[in-house]
């Protein structure tokens, strides 16, 4: 077990009062690239639907974007939500990001929706995708998709044929299965592939979770170990009160997601210090407060430092949720960046 894991980024771009989409991913943009000179080891887009405080819908493209910005930083998707694609289009588009970007593609795959039961149909309404009963099955036919010697399918008359995403790969990403259940864990252990439980969303049972992954893991020829990292919420500031402050819009987020209340876009810092929740949502904050990562950076780094040691894992993703005060500029997130400024060099 290393001393200072390697750190890494999930970037579900947040979209604050009076700010535009295209503010928001141009603020993301310049996140992602600050993170390569910092020495970050990925940097995972998430995929959610239909959500005014989200811009984060199309992980391919933004991972294009940022492969375009970046020169040694592994990016990816935190995740592509299966049920949503067909198989064959995932496969391509990953094998078209592998082909731009050589060894530094990560497809991470989910198999919840994203979004709501109408948005879900919505993106099934041309046919059908991904049938979650056949996860599984869907998962395996990217990585054979993706691979050098493709896949191949029998037809009704018993013909072969092969099926390649793209045709003489030379690389294939590397492939994650995500999950906050114990489902993906099985089936990640069960194929051989790494594994990541989203602790940022759902710390409850990590620790089985993540042991039944372990000790249940099958070695494959790409990872004969298992692999798995630790994901946390974060707010690194340079005094514990702002810390507290900028944490504030997303837990107040997280807390009206959590009890069925109307979500617009992300609240600035004094917006959200100047109306306060119920007792309900005042409680689910104070909860939060405790899983989640606000501190000054010397606090942050010996709690990652915990946390890496406590959860045997040698790497750390960050979800910088960093909200923003008023007089900040709108296409820039300085608390985000000063999230991973602050915590790379007391980790360094």
């Amino acid at each position: 077990m290393t001393t200072s894991p390697a750190l890494s980024v999930l970037d579900l771009v947040p979209v604050r009062t009076e700010q535009s989409s295209a503010q928001a991913l141009a603020s993301s943009m310049a996140l992602v690239e600050r993170a390569d000179a910092l020495g970050y080891e990925r940097y995972w887009f998430a995929e959610h639907h239909n959500m005014a405080a989200v811009a984060a819908s199309t992980p391919p493209v933004m991972i294009a974007a940022a492969t375009a910005r970046t020169s040694r930083i592994r990016v990816g998707s935190g995740g592509v939500m299966l049920p949503n694609h067909a198989p064959l289009v995932v496969a391509e588009q990953f094998a078209a990001l592998e082909a731009l970007a050589p060894g530094r593609i990560d497809l991470g795959i989910g198999r919840a929706p994203g979004s709501d039961p109408v948005v879900t149909a919505l993106l099934r309404s041309s046919g059908p995708t991904s049938d979650v009963d056949r996860f599984p099955d869907h998962v395996q036919n990217i990585q054979s998709l993706m691979s050098p010697d493709g896949a191949r399918l029998r037809l009704t008359d018993g013909k072969v044929y092969d099926v390649h995403a793209t045709p003489a790969a030379d690389s294939a990403p590397t492939l994650w299965l995500l999950g906050s259940s114990d489902y993906s864990a099985r089936l990640a252990a069960e194929l051989g592939l790494p594994y990541v439980f989203a602790n940022h969303f759902s710390g409850a049972g990590m620790d089985q979770v993540l042991a039944l992954y372990r000790d249940g893991y099958s070695p494959s020829a790409e990872h004969p170990e298992p692999r798995t990292f630790l994901t946390v919420n974060a707010v690194v500031a340079p005094t514990r009160d702002e810390a507290h402050e900028r944490a504030l819009p997303q837990l107040r987020a997280m807390a009206r997601l959590r009890t069925g209340k109307p979500m617009g876009r992300s609240e600035t810092v004094e917006e959200a210090l100047a109306t306060p929740l119920d007792g309900l949502g005042q409680q689910m904050i104070e909860d939060m407060r405790g899983r989640w990562l606000i501190a000054t950076p010397d606090d942050a780094a010996a709690e990652i430092r915990r946390l890496a040691d406590r959860h045997q894992v040698d790497e750390v993703m960050v979800v910088p949720v960093a909200g923003t005060y008023a007089t900040e500029p709108l296409d820039a997130t300085p608390g985000r960046v000063a999230t991973l400024e602050l915590l790379a060099e007391a980790m360094a």
